[in-house]
């Protein structure tokens, strides 16, 4: 059987020396898609509109990664002098991604910043600090005095759902990188994981082959017992929707 490609969509950023444009990806999403079985292939941000389906119907699934904040109007979001990396162009094809990987069925997982393109995507909301606007918010802000791999809260999961089941437990802990989350999860979706202070942190989208997203970073956690066995079923999900477009 063929091994899946999967999409990891990318950032814009500067060479660190000479300023030069470059589009890039942190290198733990692509090793975390590698330790499943699985190919990554990078999908750059500058990628037109109009060669998105060839892309597409070569890739098994997309992986939506983390990064600078969604554009607040988008939203209809409270404006906040902690928004940042707010990058038009990233924002487009990735909304545009969204749209289209839904419509081929084709399995996707959203982390961190994916998780909230996805909401908003679909029709969410989001706080755009959330420590500002949530009561009695925990702090869930990279923290640069604590490892990326930091376990920093337990997320609690709803029983039988897909990530239930994925990790095999009903409360896994997690490590926190975002300074916004969802204030409102779209009504196509459904919320299947919480943290301590009722903030959302999974959903899936129903009847949807592999349809899943979650506000922390898995990628980071390589060594924990659970966090890897994600991009397993990611990766099975993928193979198995090669296994059915190949047929």
């Amino acid at each position: 059987m063929s091994t899946p490609l999967i999409g990891i969509t990318t950032r814009n950023t500067e060479h660190i020396t000479h300023g030069w444009p470059m589009i890039a990806s942190p290198r733990t999403y692509s090793e975390a898609i590698i330790r499943a079985g699985a190919i990554p292939v990078l999908i750059p941000t500058n990628m037109p509109s109009l060669i998105l389906p060839n892309l597409l119907s070569k890739l098994d699934g997309v992986i939506f990664t983390g990064g600078g904040d969604i554009e607040t109007s988008r939203f209809n979001g409270q404006p906040h002098e902690r928004v940042y990396g707010v990058d038009k162009e990233r924002d487009n094809i990735e909304f545009e991604l969204v749209r289209r990987v839904i419509d081929l069925d084709m399995p996707f997982l959203g982390i961190c910043r994916g998780f909230q393109v996805i909401n908003v995507a679909l029709g969410g909301r989001l706080y755009t600090h959330i420590l500002d606007q949530l009561d009695n918010a925990l702090d869930h802000s990279y923290n640069p005095e604590l490892p990326t791999n930091y376990p920093a809260h337990p997320i609690n999961l709803k029983p039988d759902s897909l990530l239930a089941g994925i990790f095999g437990k009903e409360t896994v802990t997690v490590n926190s990188l975002h300074h916004q989350g969802a204030e409102q999860i779209a009504s196509e979706l459904e919320t299947i994981g919480w943290a301590p202070d009722g903030l959302a942190e999974a959903f899936v989208l129903p009847e949807h082959p592999f349809g899943l997203a979650v506000q922390w970073h898995p990628e980071w956690m390589s060594d924990d017992p659970y966090m890897p066995k994600l991009f397993t079923a990611f990766q099975q999900a993928a193979s198995d929707y090669h296994s059915g477009r190949t047929k």
